[in-house]
Formats: C-alpha cells, structure tokens, sequence
C-alpha cells in the first residue's frame, strides 16, 4: 500500500508523466492501494477552488482506503521531528510530510510523492517506509 502525497496527486495529471505512470497508478486506485490520512485530505482540500470542488474533491479522495492519526503516530511524528532538530534539520520537513511519513511507518505502507522530503526523514530519522517518487526528480 502506498500513501499519497499531495506532491504526487498534483502531478497526476502533468503532460510530463508517462501514461505508463499514470495507468499504473490508476492500477493503484483500482486494487485498493493507494490511500490518504487526514494530512493529505487537509492539504488537497485546501487547494479546492470552489466549495463545489472542495466537495467533489473530498467525496473521491474519501472513497480511498485511509490511514488514520492515532497516538502512535503522533508519537513517530515528534520523534521524527526531534531526530531533524538534532542534526539541524528540523525545518527540512513540513508538519503535513511528517505526519503522512509516520502514518506510512505505522502501517506499513509506503509513500507516493515528488518530494524530497521524503528521502531526507527516510535517511535521517528511525521512521522506516518505501519513499517511492512519482516520478523522477526534476522530470515534471
């Protein structure tokens, strides 16, 4: 199971990405592997237009498998972020990239994004998760 990012689902549509790509992750969509947390919900909804696409928005990604917030991943969360302090990247990720980094180390999945964020909390922190780009770096 992958998470996903809002990096990667703004990108979904880009003329950049090979249709290979983007059938694969519709593939994705299709056998119930992609999910969302409420992070991810947060920051696409955010970037609704209208309240009409907010609520289109909202009803599609919802139908989506979802991974919630609970104490351990607070948890994972604040160690992560303390792990960043201490080697003076503590601003290196965004609340919302920490969040869905420990969600995806919690359960187990991994994450779909175009962030390398990602990389970075996977390399310097003890938060284990598959970090899979949509895409490769500085391709769309």
């Amino acid at each position: 199971m992958l998470l996903l990012d809002n990096s990667a689902w703004a990108r979904l549509e880009s003329p950049s990405l090979p249709g290979t790509r983007r059938d694969h992750v519709a593939g994705l969509v299709e056998s119930g592997q992609l999910a969302v947390c409420v992070p991810f919900l947060l920051e696409a909804g955010w970037s609704a237009r209208t309240t009409v696409h907010h609520d289109a928005l909202l009803g599609e990604l919802l139908q989506l498998p979802r991974v919630n917030v609970d104490a351990q991943v607070e948890e994972a969360t604040l160690a992560a972020q303390r792990d960043l302090a201490r080697r003076g990247h503590h601003r290196t990720a965004s609340p919302s990239d920490l969040l869905i980094a420990a969600c995806a180390h919690v359960s187990g999945a991994g994450v779909l994004h175009y962030d390398r964020d990602y990389d970075v909390l996977v390399e310097l922190t003890d938060l284990a998760f598959r970090s899979e780009w949509l895409a490769p770096a500085g391709t769309l």
